[in-house]
């Protein structure tokens, strides 16, 4: 069967928005919901921030120019937990009678080393015994997170998605310096490829990957241990799709981001998505008898940046596409 879940992120700026928001992922994405993410209500709930507040052996505060590794928690990355714990509380609430499987999301070492500060300034990326570090801490911090959720709501798996927009501009040598005049050098694949094993490595037995970026090498990702890929169909091209269709012919997950995040001029149906995702699968060669188990439709990236109507028909119109792709497959 198909299923329909989110990205991550939703739009709203206070406690009783998030409430809203799993009431809402709970009752229309009840094959795989996810933990919303609501970044409006600052820096502490964005996708950095969130996971930030899961690694307990590095301190961070908070700076103008953003996140910054310290010697200590500063005030923020406390807020930040705090945060985080409120919104599990939420979870735990609303979730008593739910036994399924739950996403969660958390940010990748390598976009966490592209935005994240070292204590004397520029990128933890520059830092080759930094973003180490970093990454091996987030490995801890994936595993004791995904504890505490699994401690909190008695489902029957928590898969954990791990996203990393910013990869792409990693590996090409792209970053930005503090500057502004400077590119960080580029992380031979290699080095990329180990520092995404120590986290998938905790990440449970079906750890996914996101990214919403063009250019994203999909396979490495799969080298690296990822058993479920996620992006944006309209900028997949073909190595990428290759590699999507490798992964649902081994019985992977593949989560195609098909429905805008931001409402569009003219709205797509539910019909004419669900034809966009059997064009794209009879062009690698796939019968969707064969992978519609595998298969998952999503938001082409997070809504945050949608209106709270636009969120919901974007939920809705997942959870129908995936509905018409289950039919489709048992006729």
């Amino acid at each position: 069967m198909t299923v329909a879940t989110g990205v991550g992120s939703w739009p709203g700026t206070d406690a009783e928005a998030y409430a809203e928001a799993v009431r809402v992922v709970l009752g229309e994405l009840p094959d795989l919901p996810h933990l919303p993410e609501l970044p409006g209500r600052g820096a502490g709930a964005g996708m950095v921030g969130r996971t930030l507040a899961t690694i307990g052996d590095l301190g961070f505060d908070l700076q103008p120019a953003g996140w910054r590794l310290t010697d200590s928690s500063g005030v923020d990355q406390r807020r930040a937990r705090s945060l985080l714990a409120q919104d599990l509380d939420q979870l735990e609430e609303q979730a008593q009678d739910f036994r399924g499987t739950l996403k969660v999301q958390l940010t990748g070492p390598w976009t966490l080393a592209a935005l994240v500060e070292r204590p004397r300034g520029d990128k933890v990326l520059a830092d080759h015994g930094a973003r180490r570090e970093l990454a091996q801490a987030l490995a801890e911090g994936v595993a004791a997170h995904l504890a505490d959720v699994r401690r909190r709501v008695e489902v029957e798996r928590v898969v954990l998605q791990v996203d990393e927009p910013l990869l792409p501009a990693v590996l090409d040598g792209s970053v930005p310096t503090a500057s502004g005049f400077g590119k960080h050098r580029s992380v031979h694949p290699a080095d990329a490829s180990q520092a995404l094993e120590w986290v998938l490595a905790r990440a449970g037995e079906e750890p996914w990957v996101h990214s919403c970026a063009a250019g994203v090498p999909w396979s490495l990702l799969r080298g690296a241990g990822a058993r479920g890929l996620s992006g944006d169909l309209s900028l997949l091209d073909a190595d990428a799709l290759d590699a999507f269709a490798e992964a649902l012919e081994a019985g992977e997950r593949v989560a195609l981001g098909v429905v805008p995040s931001v409402e569009p001029t003219s709205a797509p149906t539910a019909q004419s998505l669900t034809e966009r995702v059997l064009r794209t699968l009879d062009v690698l060669g796939l019968d969707p008898d064969a992978v519609s188990d595998h298969l998952v439709i999503t938001p082409t990236c997070g809504l945050a940046g949608a209106g709270p109507t636009w969120a919901r028909r974007a939920v809705d119109l997942c959870r129908e596409v995936a509905r018409n792709l289950t039919a489709d497959a048992t006729r």
